[in-house]
């Protein structure tokens, strides 16, 4: 279905070079404002710097809510005919516009001689769920990875390391269980750890079944799932057991919006969240406090994440050649550099880190560095066609595990039936 390649008029245009640089051209560009900080103003200001610099180009961005938001828009906008011409969505969106039809590949559209420099610039584990089919699909830009969170101060009055948080499975839970603290009435004041499932339940859970030994819970085709192996059930296991067996995290559904704040007032001594928040989590620290890679099992692990630029279909040549300049010139190393910075995600290419602004940057943020080096372990996130029936499927389950109303293994296997019934059809 994917491996076909659909040569408009506009893209033949285009890749016999009729449009080599930017000319006069409006575009629409749709951002997921609902992302944390100030993503919004810092698009905003990247995108001005790049109409200032390039006269006749006009890029308006439009925030447009939360990732899902942003995908159903530009849907939406895609079958009415009035499609953007570029959109951050997210990376695991990437068989759903396919299926839709609605995006084109990028190859093309890179002069033949720059094209390796270019895409081969890319961080391999990024263009994992950014290439399908020998084809690329989506351009890595607002990616990320989890990571752990820890409060320094809240391990050192625990008579813990501050500069050594956990590296294993076992020990979050021998040092959660020292985190943990309750008043003299037996009420927890401060949770050793906490990994939220609500949100994106499945990308987090992807880190356990990373550091359990599986790679990811897909084929990179996006037409298997791999949902009741031994790995994943164990991975449940261990989530579960973290406060029903062990009590180092509070019991239920934990909210992935409210993670931040858990852990800037105190609540938690551990979190779990996205390398995007670390800019956000900077400013509002009262405390001293570190990042570190997933703790492994059977081996460090954890997803990839985030947004990619897509290029969508049905705009002019000179709007479509303004876009992937504009995209092109956004994953540079000065903007990508800044980029990351203002936000916390991952410079996603190599040669940004070695830019003197991020040289500079990761000597006074070390933290800025663990999500890049866990680069080194990360797997997919999960990602396939039907994505976001696929992806309730796992997260309704895992949700039915964490309350008591399945065992890991019962959710499991109930989660890859209903998905092998829905991705029948694309094998």
């Amino acid at each position: 279905m994917f491996d076909r390649l659909r040569l408009t008029a506009t893209t033949c245009a285009l890749a016999l070079g009729l449009a080599t640089a930017a000319q006069a051209a409006e575009l629409e560009f749709y951002f997921p404002v609902a992302v944390g900080g100030d993503a919004a103003g810092i698009i905003q200001r990247m995108t001005d710097a790049y109409m200032a610099q390039t006269p006749g180009v006009t890029i308006n961005a439009i925030y447009t809510g939360s990732y899902a938001d942003t995908t159903t828009r530009a849907i939406t906008a895609a079958r009415g005919g009035n499609a953007p011409q570029l959109a951050i969505l997210l990376s695991v969106d990437m068989f759903a516009l396919i299926d839709e039809e609605i995006i084109l590949p990028w190859d093309q559209f890179i002069p033949e001689a720059e094209r390796e420099a270019f895409l081969g610039g890319f961080y391999p584990s990024f263009m994992r769920n950014s290439q399908t089919g020998g084809q690329t699909w989506g351009i890595p830009f607002q990616r990320s990875t989890p990571v752990m969170y820890c409060n320094r101060e809240a391990f050192a009055a625990a008579g813990l390391d501050p500069n050594t948080p956990p590296a294993t499975w076992d020990e979050m839970v021998e040092m959660g269980k020292t985190l943990t603290l309750r008043d003299a009435s037996g009420n927890v004041t401060q949770w050793g750890v906490r990994i939220p499932s609500s949100g994106f339940p499945s990308w987090l859970f992807t880190g356990l079944v990373a550091s359990n030994g599986q790679d990811g819970l897909a084929n990179d085709a996006g037409t298997e799932v791999y949902f009741n192996t031994p790995e994943v059930i164990g991975a449940l296991d261990y989530l579960v057991s973290l406060a029903n067996e062990h009590g180092v995290m509070e019991p239920g559904i934990l909210d992935w919006g409210a993670t931040p704040r858990a852990f800037l007032d105190g609540q938690t001594a551990i979190a779990w969240t996205t390398t995007g928040n670390l800019t956000n989590i900077r400013s509002n620290a009262t405390f001293d406090f570190g990042l570190a890679m997933l703790p492994a099992n059977v081996r460090r692990g954890a997803p990839t994440g985030g947004g990619n630029f897509y290029l969508f279909d049905g705009s002019s040549p000179e709007q479509l050649q303004a876009a992937v300049d504009f995209a092109r010139w956004a994953t540079e190393p000065a903007q990508a550099a800044q980029w990351s910075i203002d936000t916390g995600y991952v410079a996603p290419r190599a040669d940004t880190w070695e830019t003197d602004l991020m040289r500079t940057y990761a000597e006074e943020v070390p933290g800025a560095l663990v999500a890049r080096d866990q680069l080194e372990f990360a797997v997919p996130e999960l990602s396939t066609f039907q994505g976001p029936q696929i992806t309730k499927i796992i997260n309704d389950n895992i949700a039915a595990a964490i309350v008591g109303e399945k065992t890991p293994a019962q959710a499991m296997a109930d989660a890859q039936a209903s998905a092998d019934a829905i991705l029948a059809a694309y094998r």
